[in-house]
């Protein structure tokens, strides 16, 4: 079955597409990137499987192919410029399309060379994994990493049409599904109790890719984000709380050097971090800051960061956060179980507490 949302942001609103064998259907497809000139962003994971696919519905008589290597590292400005190289060199116009087929890294750096080429061009993308089928892929949020911070160089640019096939979760590698699950937790926690309470009653299915399952948690998510882009489309406001668990995470990120975890993965320990922050702040009780951790570890994933990220480091990388404002960073935390609220008045102390208990001192 196919479900059709929408984010609604005026004469820029968009529909996102969910279901089940969607890539060869030109249908699905906006009529304007079926007739003119377009280039599709992937990497060589994903062109493989897919591309074909995407290149037969498309029927397009100009279409040029970049692909990129994978992997988080490769989300940088070197990137990029080859790709607007390409871009240039074939001549794309403002009525050209940048297609995005692939997961967060692909759609992230492609439609970043959209926003900055010809100060904008238009862009369709058709994320392949769970995580950017649930987050990255809708809001407009573009991006290259950067040594000292993640996505601190970027620009928001919408889609004209988010094409969600969830029939590409099958080849989705089981390390990958389980990233794109931190994600789906993470609207839980900031706003569904309800749904933490289904995540916690379906895991299971979840990690098994039952179908009627992950087609419920990708829908729920996806109608999360796009009330939250509606209502806040360049993160002034609401749209931070959609960072839940990601200051630390990228900070994870970063001493990494994007090579190691998942970006998943790190958000799955900022979310850990977040909620027991929470609970030093007398916000969170307890027993919900334990049910929230445990959430995490029901779906496989790390909950404290990898051995030997000093506390003392962790907390100089999350200054480099997008958030921070006046020279003060702010944190998204947790009120209570299913609320969220962006804050800076945490108190260092509590923070450094929390970094201690979780960094390895070795």
């Amino acid at each position: 079955m196919i479900k059709r949302l929408r984010v609604q942001l005026a004469d820029r609103s968009y529909p996102i597409i969910l279901g089940r064998e969607l890539l060869s259907d030109s249908a699905h497809y906006p009529a304007a990137a079926r007739t003119g000139r377009l280039i599709v962003v992937t990497n060589e994971t994903v062109a493989p499987l897919y591309l074909d696919s995407v290149l037969q519905a498309l029927q397009a008589a100009d279409t040029v192919v970049y692909e990129m290597p994978d992997g988080e590292r490769y989300k940088s400005f070197a990137q990029c410029q080859k790709i607007l190289d390409l871009m240039l060199r074939k001549g794309l116009a403002r009525d050209s399309y940048v297609v995005a087929l692939g997961g967060g890294v692909v759609g992230d750096l492609a439609g970043f060379a959209a926003a900055i080429y010809q100060r904008g061009i238009n862009l369709l993308q058709i994320p392949t994994t769970l995580l950017a089928q649930v987050d990255s892929s809708v809001g407009g949020k573009t991006a290259v990493n950067h040594r000292l911070g993640k996505n601190m160089i970027g620009a928001f640019h919408q889609p004209r049409t988010v094409i969600a096939d969830m029939s590409t979760l099958r080849s989705l590698p089981e390390r990958e599904l389980r990233a794109g699950i931190a994600e789906i937790i993470k609207y839980g926690l900031i706003g569904d109790r309800r749904f933490i309470g289904w995540l916690e009653k379906n895991m299971s299915a979840l990690l098994a890719r039952d179908e009627t399952a992950l087609a419920h948690a990708v829908a729920v998510s996806c109608r999360h984000k796009a009330r939250v882009v509606a209502a806040d489309e360049r993160e002034s406001g609401q749209r931070a709380l959609v960072n839940l668990g990601h200051t630390f995470g990228h900070a994870i990120e970063a001493h990494q050097k994007y090579r190691e975890w998942l970006h998943g993965e790190a958000v799955a320990v900022g979310l850990c971090m977040a909620s027991d922050l929470s609970c030093r702040l007398g916000w969170l009780n307890a027993a919900d800051r334990d049910r929230a951790i445990a959430l995490v570890e029901l779906a496989g994933l790390p909950s404290a960061p990898p051995p030997g990220l000093r506390a003392s480091r962790m907390r100089r990388l999350m200054q480099g956060d997008k958030k921070v404002a006046a020279g003060k960073l702010r944190l998204v935390l947790l009120p209570q179980l299913g609320q969220a609220c962006l804050s800076a008045e945490f108190g260092e102390s509590a923070l450094a507490d929390c970094l201690q208990s979780y960094c390895s001192p070795r």
